[in-house]
């Protein structure tokens, strides 16, 4: 596998919950008053240097419109000053990058101001999913970025991949197993109905969320480990100590790329895919700008160019970049994925986090 990376991204500091850097692209220092600007507001880190290196310049070059990048601070509370500075009719960041259960949070306030697919032709060229809707059809998000968490082995321990998620039921592998600790990262109750139970859509009821929580539970003797430090997991899977589990692919192919005896396996019922969308704060002034950035992110080639610069899966269908069989394969994978039940952990959060101390991890 090509490395994709300079070095692993961490997710949880993809989803902010890392320390956020401050620091900001330098806008140009000498602006014309008829030249555009804009403000963004990405996960901190690598992800926002990453983006600071490769994608912002190329967009400016594109439209002239020069890009402030914001770094956005730890876990959900962007989405809380993004509602304050509205209430005050300011935007601390035109766009930003936003989780999907932050997103739907924002979308209960009506934080995101509609996005006009008809100012954002390169909507087309997007997987369905990635256009996120309001309950009235107008469109509150775009697919900003995707990734996905797989099934990964120590290749030493398990010299065959195993092709399924059920692999994480088998009595062969107790004490074995490394597992995300909560209910709304691990997304082991959709790999469960997916596995089990045909699909996401038995969790529509509460009935069906209970009876994956017990499906789920049939795990627990093979669990050594439900983890919060991904540093943590991924040594105890590299030295063999916890040889099976769910991390993150691209990270994964990372370590393997480098030589250690790990590999990533897409399930035949899919790989679980997460994601970040566009939002437009609606206290912003620049939604022309706003536009023009999502519809040039749309691109297929700007889709490559992430897979190749940031380590992200393509929001856009496969055909129409011109990614490798090995470049595609080191972000993604052609078995449709599990997609999240985000709206569970939005409306049912209280709930679904009590039955699952109950039950998996207390």
């Amino acid at each position: 596998m090509t490395k994709i990376l300079n070095h692993p991204i961490s997710r949880r500091a993809v989803l902010g919950a890392g320390v956020a850097s401050a620091s900001l692209l330098a806008m140009p220092s000498i602006l014309r008053a008829q030249d555009k600007s804009i403000k963004i507001g990405v996960y901190g880190g690598y992800f926002k240097k990453s983006f600071d290196e490769h994608i912002f310049p190329e967009f400016t070059k594109a439209t002239g419109i020069a890009v402030e990048s914001v770094a956005e601070p730890t876990g959900e509370a962007w989405l809380v000053q993004l509602e304050q500075a509205a209430k005050a009719g300011q935007a601390p960041a035109d766009l930003s990058m936003m989780s999907q259960t932050s997103m739907l949070k924002g979308q209960s306030t009506e934080l995101w101001a509609p996005l006009d697919l008809a100012k954002i032709k390169n909507s087309s060229n997007l997987i369905e999913h990635f256009i996120n809707k309001y309950p009235d059809g107008r469109v509150a998000g775009i697919g900003a970025v995707a990734w996905y968490i797989t099934l990964v082995t120590n290749t030493n321990v398990f010299p065959t991949a195993p092709d399924s998620w059920a692999a994480f039921w088998d009595p062969a592998n107790a004490d074995k197993l490394g597992l995300l600790a909560l209910a709304s990262n691990s997304f082991l109750l959709e790999v469960t109905a997916t596995t089990f139970m045909g699909g996401t859509k038995a969790l529509d009821t509460e009935e069906g969320i209970q009876k994956a929580l017990e499906k789920l539970a049939e795990v627990k003797p093979n669990v050594r480990l439900w983890y919060r430090d991904e540093a943590q997991f991924e040594q105890a899977l590299k030295s063999g100590e916890i040889p099976m589990g769910q991390y993150y692919h691209d990270v994964t192919g990372l370590a393997a790329a480098e030589g250690q005896p790990v590999r990533s396996t897409f399930p035949k019922e899919g790989g679980i895919q997460d994601s970040g969308s566009w939002v437009l704060s609606r206290a912003s002034k620049k939604t022309e700008e706003a536009h023009a950035f999502i519809d040039h992110m749309c691109q297929p080639a700007v889709q490559a160019l992430m897979s190749r610069k940031v380590g992200t899966a393509p929001t856009v269908k496969r055909e129409l970049t011109d990614l490798t069989a090995e470049q595609f394969a080191g972000v993604s994978s052609d078995i449709p994925p599990i997609i999240p039940r985000y709206d569970l952990y939005t409306t049912k959060a209280d709930w679904i986090n009590q039955k699952w101390t109950e039950l998996i991890v207390g």
